[in-house]
This record gives structure tokens, C-alpha cells and sequence, in this order.
């Protein structure tokens, strides 16, 4: 047996709001089914939307999603014209841009120093 790919769900609100949202920052609509499953891509990650159901969470909890984007001043300028609440960071490993999608889930842009 081999895995021949993987991908993330994440439990949303709206899914027209959260597909629109990943877009805005880069990503693909790879694959919808009607308002039950979205699938976003990006070089290296899918990440399906999938509704939350009543009394389901709606974010991440203690997980994080984090992207390398071959300019970090663009996507932090990116962020701030969608008027996305940015926290920048920097630390050893090098320079963050930490954000939260419309469900609160957990993303962050780096500049790696390696």
C-alpha cells in the first residue's frame, strides 16, 4: 500500500466565504461538491472545506497552517488589501505574517532564515 495524497479538512461556517477567502491569499479551487466539500490546493497542500454541522467546532483548535511564499512583502501587502488583521513576527527561524481564515483557523506566512 502507498499514499498517493493527502489533504487537510477543515470544518467551516460557509463555504462559498471560506473558498473565497483561501483564493483571495493564492489558492485553487481544485474540486466542489454543491455546499458539502470544497477542495483548495496550493504547491504542496490540499485543504478541504467541509461544513460544520450543528454543535460542530469550526476552527483549527491547537493546529496552524503555515505557507513559504517566494515574496513576503507581497503577501503581507496581499493580506492588507483584502483587509485581512495581520501580526507580524520574527524570531530566530525567521520573519512571520500570522492571520486567521473567516472560521478562525490558524495561518501564517513565513520567511524562513534556512
Amino acid at each position: 500500500m502507498a499514499i498517493q495524497s493527502s489533504n487537510l479538512t477543515l470544518m467551516v461556517k460557509d463555504i462559498d466565504r471560506s473558498v473565497a477567502f483561501y483564493q483571495s491569499i493564492g489558492f485553487t479551487l481544485a474540486n466542489r461538491w454543491g455546499n458539502h466539500y470544497a477542495q483548495i490546493t496550493a504547491p504542496g497542500i490540499t485543504i478541504g472545506l467541509h461544513p460544520a454541522g450543528d454543535g460542530s467546532p469550526s476552527n483549527s483548535g491547537n493546529a496552524s497552517i503555515g505557507f513559504v511564499a517566494d515574496d513576503f512583502e507581497a503577501a503581507n501587502t496581499l493580506l492588507r488589501q483584502h483587509s485581512i488583521e495581520v501580526e507580524e513576527r520574527s524570531e530566530e527561524g525567521g520573519k512571520f505574517l500570522h492571520f486567521t481564515d473567516p472560521d478562525g483557523t490558524a495561518l501564517y506566512f513565513i520567511q524562513p532564515k534556512w
